[in-house]
């Protein structure tokens, strides 16, 4: 059985893309965070590619939209790996708020609502309000 050339580097190149995205999906995360920003632009950077890649294929430059798909592919994949890194802290990213605050775990750090004076002042102002005569 003899492969074409075509059809040779057409499997070449889905064993390499499939094995970049194997990768991305599967090798060891960095150790430390990539910066959200330079994902983004990683991101972007793909999208480029892969419009430039369809203008390529609409003006029948198979082989060129073919290496711009390609390159879209690894490159979107890189940026899939790198935003598996994270930091060693164990905390929120650095001026990120926490979602969620704990109450403090003394009940005596909380102050206590007195609900007899809170009653007495509601009874008060409510006798106040109200018109004479009625009650």
């Amino acid at each position: 059985m003899v492969l074409s050339p075509s059809f040779a580097w057409k499997l070449v190149l889905a064993v390499v893309l499939g094995a970049a995205i194997v990768a991305s999906a599967y090798a060891k995360a960095p150790r430390r965070a990539f910066p959200g920003g330079d994902l983004r632009r990683l991101v972007f950077a793909a999208l480029v590619l892969y419009a430039v890649g369809l203008v390529s294929s609409l003006s029948h430059h198979g082989a060129v939209a073919a290496v711009l798909y390609a390159t879209g592919i690894v490159v979107s994949a890189l940026a899939a790996w790198l935003s598996r890194g994270s930091d060693d802290s164990g905390g929120p990213p650095p001026g990120d708020q926490p979602a969620d605050e704990q109450p403090p775990p003394d009940p005596d750090g909380v102050p206590q609502f007195d609900w007899l004076a809170f009653e007495r002042e509601f009874r008060a102002y409510q006798s106040q309000r109200q018109p004479t005569g009625t009650r």
